[in-house]
């Protein structure tokens, strides 16, 4: 059976010579999988740049349940972006991202909630002008909250490390959580590479299987 949804792109791998395997967390279903063969050619229908990670898009796909490769039937940009693909500091942020998403998205059942958060973030991300190089610190802290383990108190944040951040860092944090993406608040690379470094060893407390994040390294270069 055909379904509608709106998706959003986290990876693909190549499968095959023309095929990849994409992972999309979709408004419908949740995380899915799915094999789009072809997409590799010189011919093919649908481009490889429809699934660069945080990509946005409206699908038409046949859904089995308890299927591990779904398939879809069409597929198509469901808000373009505009910056995204051309600025290096929001391409950057938009591949560690994706790996944080792979990392904790794991139910395969839709959440509206989720999935609207997710959704309007990522557009907000291609929409900012200003303050964009605090965006992932921002997101990870707003994130936490659908994942179950928002910080009651700053103090959480750190309350399982041997680190105590200066007041500097505690007031930028402060200023990730209560802003919105589009405010601007003093901020410098030191800020929020040690804010980045606090948020990920609190996800990593709380989600076992959490692990390193390969891309960190990349975007502290890229944000240096």
């Amino acid at each position: 059976m055909l379904h509608k949804s709106k998706g959003i792109v986290l990876n693909y791998i190549k499968y095959s010579d023309t095929s990849i395997i994409v992972k999309i967390y979709t408004e419908a279903f949740g995380l899915q999988s799915y094999i789009v063969n072809s997409v590799r050619s010189s011919k093919a229908k649908n481009k490889i740049a429809l699934f660069q990670p945080l990509t946005l898009v409206d699908m038409v796909v046949y859904h089995k349940s308890n299927h591990g490769l779904q398939r879809i039937s069409e597929i198509r940009t469901a808000e373009p972006y505009f910056s995204i693909p051309f600025d290096m500091h929001k391409t950057s942020i938009s591949m560690f991202l994706s790996e944080v998403l792979i990392k904790t998205l794991k139910e395969e059942t839709g959440n509206q909630e989720l999935f609207d958060f997710l959704f309007h973030s990522f557009h907000a991300l291609d929409k900012i002008e200003k303050n964009a190089l605090n965006f992932h610190v921002s997101f990870m802290l707003r994130y936490s909250f659908y994942l179950g383990f928002y910080p009651a108190d700053l103090k959480s944040l750190w309350e399982n490390s041997l680190y105590v951040p200066s007041q500097e860092i505690i007031t930028y944090v402060e200023n990730c959580m209560k802003n919105t993406y589009f405010e601007s608040f003093k901020s410098s690379n030191i800020h929020r590479r040690e804010a980045l470094d606090i948020i990920v060893a609190f996800y990593k407390n709380q989600i076992e299987s959490f692990g390193d994040l390969h891309s960190m390294d990349i975007l502290r270069e890229v944000l240096e």
